[in-house]
């Protein structure tokens, strides 16, 4: 996966990341925000967590790219959108494919069965991650790009 700009990374950092993602995973894992935010920074310390974190972001993006909106334009929207309203990011509604993204948090964390991985794995699983992925960077961005 290619990301939507190089940007990407530096104007949503880690910490960002695991900022903006704690809102869902706290509703998701039913434990209050300060421990959702304090598990998604050790997740976010994993690359592989932020590299799906990215992508999903990415998707969003594209998504969003019109004929007349630019990669720069998009991008200097968020990061504009990040240094203002990074804190008061809502959970995102909780779907099967947000569900899939919460588990393959969560394996990384150690809090989920090893037997999950396996399920992920699967076409059926890469699948709904992918579309969690999606939908979770598009909630990001509707509430970080006004």
């Amino acid at each position: 996966m290619t990301l939507f700009s190089k940007r990407l990374p530096h104007v949503i950092t880690r910490k960002d990341l695991a900022l903006i993602v704690a809102p869902t995973y706290a509703k998701s894992a039913e434990v209050d925000f300060e421990e959702a935010h304090e598990r998604m920074e050790r997740a976010v310390g994993t690359q592989a967590v932020v590299d799906a974190l990215y992508e999903g972001l990415s998707l969003a993006l594209f998504d969003r790219q019109g004929p007349r909106t630019g990669e720069d334009e998009l991008i200097d929207n968020l990061s504009a959108g990040v240094q203002k309203r990074r804190s008061r990011v809502k959970a995102t509604e909780v779907t099967p494919g947000i569900s899939a993204v919460m588990v393959m948090l969560n394996l990384e964390l150690g809090y989920a069965p090893e037997m999950m991985r396996e399920t992920l794995a699967s076409p059926k699983g890469v699948q709904m991650l992918q579309q969690g992925l999606r939908e979770l960077g598009k909630n990001l961005l509707q509430q970080l790009v006004k």
